[in-house]
């Protein structure tokens, strides 16, 4: 490609950490083309982020430029001043980040955070400004766009912040958009919505994409070029076709191999009945008072009903604020429904005079990070539900937690170390062993794997298959994440709306679903299928 062709030319980009510390990022070369769309994918730590922030002069300290080109539209961006880099940051080159809430600032309405880029690149006078923001919120698809000018992010759910955040990037109108992982958080229906967008506002003007992410299947659908990138280098590049046919790079079949497909389940144990019973569960969230004080509440779960057998994981399924994870908390009593009925082993938990079937219950969250408490250690962490273990002395208690530990594939040294000194993926472990340490007939796991790396959502969803074979309890799964859930789920639950819309077996849910909703959700996901020749396609939705 000639040089007349090429928007961003990165060539031997190296980032050093401080002045004598490792290379983040080494001797990276790679080019975006206009109206092109470039995809870096890897795992977290194989710099992809830190070279698309080396583009707009936004490296963390102590990170820097320590060698090699970034020429955007002819200008080396490494040699730039301070003004040069504010003069092309905004307005021809944008920048969406993964986290909407932490790019956004809370204190301030969406109306000034959206004219202020207007207001430092433009000439445009106040009048002008707002109605060129109010044109942008209504081509995203925000009906009352005057009130979305004078609200706040909190007011917003993710997906719409992140289309928020968008609509104000795209405002003045750049020729290179970053997307770093700007889906992340999503489920696949607010993804899908977000992708579509980006790709109709950037075609509209004529914008190349620079695609950060981890998710291969995402990448398969809308990129022209893929980067693999594996410790601050790149060990492949081509096509979207040729990483996904005939990937040539051992670590590029490895991240390929990493991405969960269906499989044989073991068979469930014998039982008498189901395990746990949810019957016409309804539950309220308050609201704010009213006029004359009397406290407001909004139904968020509608007499929604399931039931779990003995050793099966039932997957519930369905998109953000449908009600899943309020439904999960309640079978562990972190919430309590305002109607029906939750049977434990056939005794209403909600009617039960003592609180005993809360010890055979236990709750994986999704950020490990947050719910494992920074002050403890590892071996006080996992020690800590067993106090309440009856007839268990100090001893039994240390050899618990060593199995524990060894468990999930962490060693004794484990013990002395705090959260902060483990990965994410070692801190997941950390999580699923202190649910499973007073060895639980039930486990509700909430998005236990959305913040992690394919390769390491690969390697917890295998940990959780053999601990299930090896301890038999059963699993409430909750997630977004359809290609984790067809292949460990034995049933699937779909809510939408604070409903339970359709339960069934994981073939009869996923090749034949019934309701429209499940059928949308199915559609909108599409994971990649491994072809008999070894290469990959994206799997044609069943509906």
């Amino acid at each position: 490609m000639s040089s007349t062709n090429v928007l961003l030319n990165v060539e031997n980009l190296k980032i050093r950490v401080g002045e004598h510390g490792p290379l983040a990022v080494d001797d990276l070369s790679f080019s975006v083309a206009p109206g092109e769309i470039v995809a870096l994918v890897g795992e977290s730590g194989s710099g992809k982020t830190m070279a698309a922030r080396a583009a707009i002069g936004l490296l963390p300290l102590p990170m820097r430029v320590c060698g090699g080109r970034l020429d955007f539209q002819g200008r080396d961006l490494v040699t730039l001043d301070t003004a040069g880099l504010r003069a092309i940051r905004g307005a021809s080159i944008g920048m969406v980040f993964q986290e909407p809430m932490v790019s956004l600032n809370p204190a301030l309405k969406i109306g000034q955070q959206m004219s202020e880029a207007l207001q430092l690149h433009t000439d445009l006078n106040a009048g002008q400004i707002r109605e060129r923001c109010l044109t942008m919120l209504r081509r995203i698809g925000i009906k009352d766009a005057e009130g979305c000018l004078e609200a706040y992010p909190h007011q917003f759910s993710g997906g719409m912040r992140q289309r928020i955040m968008l609509a104000s990037v795209m405002l003045l109108r750049p020729a290179l958009l970053i997307a770093d992982e700007p889906t992340t958080a999503l489920d696949c229906l607010a993804q899908l919505d977000v992708i579509e967008l980006m790709l109709e506002l950037t075609r509209e003007q004529g914008t190349a994409i620079l695609f950060i992410s981890h998710d291969l299947s995402l990448v398969a659908r809308y990129a022209h070029k893929v980067v693999v990138m594996r410790h601050g280098q790149s060990v492949e590049q081509g096509t979207i076709n040729d990483i996904l046919l005939a990937p040539k790079a051992e670590y590029t079949r490895q991240l390929l191999e990493a991405l969960p497909r269906r499989g044989e389940l073991a068979a469930l144990p014998a039982s008498n009945g189901p395990l746990v019973e949810v019957d016409q569960v309804c539950i309220e969230h308050p609201g704010p008072p009213s006029f004359w004080g009397k406290r407001q509440y909004k139904r968020v779960v509608h007499s929604a009903s399931l039931a779990i057998a003995p050793g099966e994981t039932l997957a519930l399924v369905g998109g953000s604020g449908s009600g899943k994870t309020t439904l999960g908390r309640s079978l562990v009593g972190l919430i309590k429904p305002c109607a029906g009925a939750i049977r434990f082993k056939g005794v209403d938990i909600l009617k039960a005079a003592n609180r005993t079937h809360r010890l055979q219950c236990q709750m994986i969250f999704q950020d490990p990070y947050s719910s494992l408490n920074p002050r403890m250690k590892i071996g006080e962490i996992l020690a800590e539900p067993l106090r309440h273990e009856p007839g268990m002395n100090a001893a039994q208690r240390s050899e618990r937690v060593s199995q524990t530990l060894r468990d999930v594939g962490l060693g004794e040294q484990f013990v002395e170390r705090f959260p902060h000194q483990l990965s994410g993926g070692q801190r997941q472990r950390v999580a699923i062993g202190r649910a499973l340490v007073r060895h639980p007939q039930l486990v509700i796991a909430d998005e236990p794997i959305s913040a992690l790396d394919m390769t390491i959502q690969k390697q917890i969803l295998e940990l959780f298959e053999r601990l299930q074979a090896q301890y038999g309890f059963a699993c409430l799964f909750i997630s977004h994440d359809l290609a984790a859930v067809e292949r460990i789920a034995h049933r699937v639950a779909v809510m939408h709306q604070g409903e339970v819309v359709e339960v069934g077996a994981r073939e009869q849910v996923f090749d034949h679903p019934q309701h429209p909703y499940t059928r949308q959700l199915l559609a909108a996901a599409s994971p990649l299928e491994k072809l008999a020749d070894g290469g990959y396609r994206i799997r044609p939705a069943s509906v």
